[in-house]
C-alpha cells in the first residue's frame, strides 16, 4: 500500500517542482529583441542611433552579420523559421516577440509604438524599467500568497471532510482514498478551465492601469470582509458558502459512492465553492490578464490551482492513514475565525500593493 501512496504523491510533487521551475524561468526572461545589422549599412546606423537616443522597456541585443559568420547563420535560421524568402531578407532586421521587422522605417515605427504603449521614454525609461522588473518579481510571490489563502479556505475543507466521512462509513478506506484524489483532480481541472476563460475575457478589456486599481480595491474589500468574519463571525453574512446552499451541497457530496462519481460531482461542487473561493482567484486573474502573456498565464494558473488543491490531497491521504474525520472537522470549526484572519490580512496586503502601483 505504501507503493500505491508513493505513486499518488510523487506525481504531485514532480508536477509542482516542474511548474515552479518553468514559471520562474519564463518570468525571469522578460521582454527582449534582437537587432541584426551590418557594418557600413546607413539604415542600420540610423536604427542604432535611434536606440541609443531612447530608452525602452525591452532589452535589445545587437548582432552584426556582415563580418560575423555565426550571427549570419543565426539570422538566416530566424528568417527561414519565419518564412521570409531570400529576396526579402536584409538589414536592419529586428526580431521581437516572435515578430519580424525589416528596414529602418518599420523598425523605428515599431519601437516608437512599443515605447508609447509601455509608457517609457528617454527621461523615465530607466525608472520604468526598474519598476517593471520589480513588478515581475512580485508576480510569483503574490500568486503563491493568494493560492495559499484560497487553499486554506474553510469551505473546501468542509466539503472534503463530508466526502471522506460518507465513503468511510461504508468501511472502504481504499475507495475513500481514490475518491478524495479524484475529487481533488476534478476541482483542479474545473478551476483551471474557469480561470482560463476569465483570463481571456479580462485580457481583452482595455485600460489596464485603471483595471489593476479596481482589482486592488476588490482585494482590500475581500480582506476587510474576512476580517469582519474574524471579529464578528456570522453577523450579516460570512465569506463562505451561503447557509441556504449548504443542505443541497451536503446532499450532493453524500451522493458520491466512488472515484468516478467523485470526479464528476467535483465539477458541480466547484460551482458551490465559487462564492467563498473566487476572491483571491479573481484578483490574480486580473493581474495576469493585464500583465502576462498567454503562455505565462497558463503556467501561473497551473501553479495556482496545484497549490489550491494540495491541502485537499493532504487531508485525503491523512484520513487514509487514520486521521479522525470528526476531530478534523472539530479542528476546522475551531479555527474558522483564524483562517478568516489570515486570509483577510493577506488580501489587504495584496490590494495595497496593487493600488499603490508597485505591481
Amino acid at each position: 500500500m505504501k507503493s500505491m501512496i508513493k505513486k499518488i504523491i510523487f506525481p504531485f510533487i514532480g508536477l509542482f517542482v516542474l511548474i515552479i521551475i518553468s514559471t520562474s524561468s519564463v518570468l525571469a526572461e522578460g521582454n527582449k529583441a534582437i537587432l541584426y545589422y551590418g557594418n557600413g549599412c546607413p539604415h542600420c546606423a540610423e536604427v542604432e542611433q535611434f536606440i541609443q537616443d531612447n530608452s525602452f522597456n525591452i532589452k535589445i541585443e545587437q548582432k552584426e552579420i556582415y563580418q560575423n559568420q555565426i550571427n549570419a547563420e543565426e539570422f538566416n535560421k530566424v528568417c527561414s523559421e519565419e518564412g521570409i524568402s531570400l529576396m526579402d531578407r536584409g538589414v536592419p532586421f529586428l526580431y521581437s516577440e516572435e515578430q519580424c521587422f525589416v528596414g529602418n522605417k518599420q523598425i523605428i515605427s515599431y519601437l516608437q509604438e512599443y515605447n508609447k504603449s509601455s509608457k517609457v521614454n528617454s527621461i523615465n525609461g530607466d525608472a520604468a524599467g526598474i519598476k517593471e522588473s520589480f513588478s515581475k518579481s512580485l508576480t510569483l510571490p503574490i500568486l503563491i500568497g493568494a493560492a495559499l489563502v484560497d487553499s486554506i479556505n474553510p469551505c473546501e475543507f468542509a466539503v472534503l471532510l463530508i466526502l471522506m466521512a460518507t465513503i468511510l462509513a461504508a468501511g472502504n478506506k481504499k475507495r475513500a482514498l481514490f475518491s478524495g484524489i479524484a475529487y481533488s483532480i476534478s476541482i483542479f481541472i474545473s478551476y483551471f478551465l474557469m480561470g482560463l476563460g476569465l483570463y481571456s475575457v479580462i485580457s481583452s478589456i482595455g485600460m489596464p492601469f485603471l483595471f489593476i486599481k479596481i482589482i486592488g480595491f476588490i482585494a482590500v474589500i475581500i480582506g476587510i470582509l474576512n476580517l469582519k468574519d474574524y471579529f464578528w463571525y456570522g453577523k450579516f453574512f460570512v465569506m463562505e458558502v451561503p447557509l441556504s446552499w449548504r443542505p443541497k451541497l451536503k446532499a450532493l457530496v453524500k451522493s458520491i459512492t466512488g472515484p468516478i462519481s467523485a470526479f464528476l460531482i467535483g465539477f458541480l461542487v466547484s460551482l458551490f465553492l465559487l462564492p467563498c473561493t473566487s476572491g483571491p482567484y479573481i484578483v490574480i486573474l486580473g493581474m495576469l490578464g493585464h500583465g502576462e502573456t498567454f503562455f505565462k498565464a497558463i503556467l501561473l494558473l497551473l501553479l495556482y490551482n496545484l497549490i489550491f488543491i494540495l491541502p485537499m490531497v493532504g487531508i485525503t491521504i491523512g484520513v487514509y492513514f487514520g486521521m479522525n474525520v470528526e476531530k478534523a472537522e472539530e479542528t476546522r470549526t475551531k479555527n474558522l475565525r483564524l483562517l478568516h484572519l489570515i486570509a483577510g490580512i493577506i488580501m489587504i496586503i495584496m490590494g495595497v500593493v496593487l493600488i499603490s502601483g508597485i505591481f
